[in-house]
């Protein structure tokens, strides 16, 4: 199983995350990442992988447990 967690203290807002992987990221009020389901459905495992390489702070973590 993949979980996907976003250190809030890191995210910057910037919106890749949720722009490349909306069945996995969304955003708030001010572009800050949100994660409403952090266990990650098998095929959506390379979404969560796009939207964590392509954060520029770092701020997303993916798990394999």
């Amino acid at each position: 199983m993949m979980k996907v967690r976003v250190d809030p203290a890191k995210c910057q807002g910037h919106g890749r995350c949720f722009a490349l992987a909306p069945e996995i990221f969304q955003g708030d009020d001010r572009s800050h990442c949100l994660i409403p389901n952090e266990n990650v459905p098998r095929h959506l495992e390379a979404k969560a992988r796009l939207g964590k390489v392509n954060c520029p702070e770092g701020a997303i973590r993916v798990e394999v447990t």
